[in-house]
Formats: C-alpha cells, structure tokens, sequence
C-alpha cells in the first residue's frame, strides 16, 4: 500500500485515521483476503494499492472517496477498486471488512477500470472468510487455491448496482458539489443553483449532465440518500437523518429513498431481469430505521 498526503478541507476537523492497513498484497499468490477492524468513525488516509481491491464489510457502510466520486457500500454488497487509484475509505458502524486483493492475471476481462459496487452472493461471503482466515501462503493446489478460484468465479459473476456519486470535472461545479456533500440540506432552485454557479439554468443543466451523467435532481437524491445510509449506519434515528439530509419529515424521506432505491438497487443480470440479492425485501423501508 502507499500512503498519500492529501489536506483535509479547511476548518474541517481531522476525523482518526488508519495509518496503515495490516496488508500483504504483494504476497507471492494471486488471490489474498485479509481480515481489517474499524473503529467506528475512523477512516484511512488517502493511499492506493498496486492490486485490484475488493472490500466487503460486515455490516454498517463503507465509504470510499476518489477525485472522481464517493462510493457507497451498505451491507450484503462490495466495491472493487482499481489498482493505483488513490482513495480514503471510512466506516460507519462498522466492526470488521474482509480486504482482498487480486492479480490482473486472475481477473481477466473483469479487472476493474473504475470503481464498482457489487452484489455479494452468499458463496462469496462465506469463500472470503474462509480463505481470511487460512495461511497467507495457502497452497495453490489444495484448499487455499480452491477458495482463491472460487473468490474470482464468484466476483466475474456479480451483478453491478449504480449507487456511485460522481463527481463533476470543471470548477464551478465541482465547487457546487462539495458544498451539498457537506450539507445536503441546502435548499435551491434549479434557477438558485445555476445563478450560484453564475451560469444559466440550461447551461448549468446541461454541463452537470454532461459531467457526472446524472440530472441535478438524481444527483441531489443520491447523495441525500447516501448521507442518510453513513446517518443510519451510525445510529441517527430517521427523523433526525430526514432533517439532515434536507427533508420536512421522515414520512418524506421515506417515499424518495424508496423511489431511489428500486431503480439503484435492482440490477440487470445477464438475462436482462431484476436481480435482488439475499435479504432484500424489495423495498427501501427495510433498510431504514424509525
């Protein structure tokens, strides 16, 4: 792993930091797994690795940042991660992750070029702790290197779900973006907005399309959805959460979280039909504590 410097924004207080993960990705395998506690609130510094990642926790949320976006992990799903990407990841009500790091070799057509959040099948749960808690040099041909195999099987099989919050690319609106990440609740018009920005309304629509491939209104709905995930993750009751996150009241954030949550968390598998995982109701509500 190699650490990178990166400044915390100003006046923001430094939340406790990782300095390093107890990492051995440069193992003589192509597949390792290994087992990383997270204090609640605690986040890693800004780092890459020279490997492909793949973090699945254990319940709670994970969040990874990049330059390009946020990305949002809730229980029962993984992110993979590119090699070289520099990134922090932080955790919300976590306790434990299981990190594993992957060759190119053994992922093929499937190493990842940008980051995204997949679908955790119970096989893959259970191939991941298992091979977290053999040896580091596992045998290739006895039981570590079946359950490298099947880590790699299961990860080539995984559905992908769209819950990525991409960053814009220009100033102005990357500027835009930071700020409602700090308080989602701040509340315009689509006028408002593009005044702020000092553009006009289907310029300012038009560029933030263009850059993060979603509408201002989805873009919006996403990230208040995904404050309100690190919120619950962390034990704020959902009245509280609706607050925060710029609704009137919870009954509200409810209807948009289910609204955003059947179309983020139903994926196409190959056959083109919705795919739900183990544990999904179909709904939002589930999700969501009163």
């Amino acid at each position: 792993m190699r650490v990178l410097q990166k400044a915390p924004n100003p006046g923001q207080r430094p939340p406790p930091t990782v300095d390093r993960l107890a990492l051995a990705e440069d193992a003589p395998r192509p597949v390792t797994v290994l087992h990383q506690s997270f204090k609640v609130g605690a986040r890693t510094r800004w780092h890459s690795h020279r490997r492909a990642e793949l973090l699945h926790a254990s319940g709670g949320l994970l969040v990874l940042h990049s330059e390009n976006g946020t990305w949002t992990v809730p229980s029962g799903y993984a992110l993979l991660v590119p090699a070289d990407l520099p990134h922090e990841l932080a955790a919300y009500g976590c306790c434990e992750m299981r990190a594993a790091f992957l060759t190119d070799e053994v992922l093929g057509e499937t190493v990842p070029r940008a980051c995204r959040v997949i679908g955790v099948s119970e096989l893959l749960d259970v191939a991941l702790r298992a091979l977290a808690s053999g040896p580091l040099l596992y045998d290739r041909d006895g039981r570590g290197g079946h359950l490298a195999a099947l880590v790699v099987d299961e990860i080539c099989r995984a559905p992908e779900i769209q819950i990525a919050l991409p960053m814009p690319q220009t100033a102005p609106l990357r500027k835009l973006a930071r700020e409602l990440i700090q308080k989602p609740a701040l509340d315009l018009d689509l006028d408002g907005w593009a005044e702020h920005v000092g553009v006009s309304r289907s310029t300012f629509t038009r560029r933030f399309r263009h850059e993060t491939g979603l509408s201002f209104a989805e873009w919006r709905r996403r990230l208040r959805m995904l404050h309100t995930l690190t919120l619950q993750a962390d034990g704020i009751p959902l009245r509280q959460a609706a607050l925060a996150a710029g609704y009137r009241n919870a009954n509200a954030l409810r209807d948009m979280m289910n609204r955003t949550l059947s179309t983020t968390m139903q994926v196409t598998s190959d056959g083109g039909r919705p795919t739900r995982f183990p544990g999904e109701s179909g709904t939002a509500s589930a999700t969501l504590r009163s």
